[in-house]
């Protein structure tokens, strides 16, 4: 089996639905405990990209590895690698009929096979992790948007990953929530959480991220410290979705 030095490695990724190519031929690398933004316009592949990061998306040709094991080696035990990556949406997906503490023991019991006395234990220190203790008893419809979030945190946590995949993790959120769960993300990297996140937020990006990758249809057309590719974009497609984002009134 082919293996790779990094936490994880794209290598000549495609991915199409039908006639639609969505991935042009992806390359590159993650080091452990970066933190990589993939930035770029609706429709231009990062979603796709992260997806296929752990086979949420089989893609159609290239190879991913994570943890140097190449995920699409047929014969590889996809569900156990699987769980060594954790995944944050758009949404929050939490079980509305669970308390806070049963949508993060769950998992733990039925995947990893802990008892329910370790995976509480567990998951009450990743509720305290994301300042949640206190809200173990709570149902996610008494809980504001950003907590709902930091909850799919601390599930995703308690698995204990090697790497965090972020979904656009703010999308859903109103503003002035925002910063909660970015406050949490940026804890992740300090603690050297290895971290691929698809956002909109740029100052999260300039400030936290070790790279920035902006991706165009289906493309990477800029790959760099965040100073060089947000400050100072040496590409026009760059400067032109910068602009719009950083500027949208103009």
């Amino acid at each position: 089996m082919t293996r790779s030095a990094y936490a994880v490695e794209v290598r000549n990724l495609h991915k199409s639905f039908g006639p639609l190519e969505v991935l042009k031929g992806i390359d590159f690398t993650v080091d452990s405990g970066q933190l990589v933004c993939i930035i770029g316009p609706s429709g231009s592949g990062k979603s796709t990209l992260l997806r296929c990061v752990n086979l949420l998306e089989e893609p159609t040709s290239g190879k991913v590895f994570v943890n140097g094991v190449e995920l699409t080696d047929p014969d590889v035990d996809i569900d156990a690698e699987r769980c060594r990556i954790g995944m944050v949406f758009q949404q929050f997906n939490l079980f509305p009929h669970l308390t806070v503490l049963r949508n993060v023991t769950i998992a733990q019991e039925r995947v990893l096979k802990r008892s329910r006395a370790e995976a509480e234990r567990i998951a009450r220190a990743g509720l305290d992790r994301v300042g949640l203790g206190e809200k173990a008893g709570a149902f996610p419809a008494q809980l504001s948007g950003g907590q709902q979030q930091r909850v799919a945190i601390a599930r995703a946590l308690a698995m204990d990953p090697t790497l965090m995949l972020f979904d656009e993790p703010t999308s859903a959120l109103d503003p002035e929530l925002v910063g909660e769960v970015l406050a949490v993300m940026r804890k992740l990297t300090e603690d050297g959480m290895t971290m691929l996140v698809v956002t909109h937020e740029m100052g999260f990006a300039r400030e936290v991220a070790d790279r920035v990758v902006f991706i165009d249809g289906g493309v990477i057309v800029e790959d760099g410290p965040p100073e060089q590719v947000i400050g100072h974009p040496r590409h026009e497609r760059t400067r032109t979705f910068l602009s719009r984002v950083l500027h949208p009134e103009a």
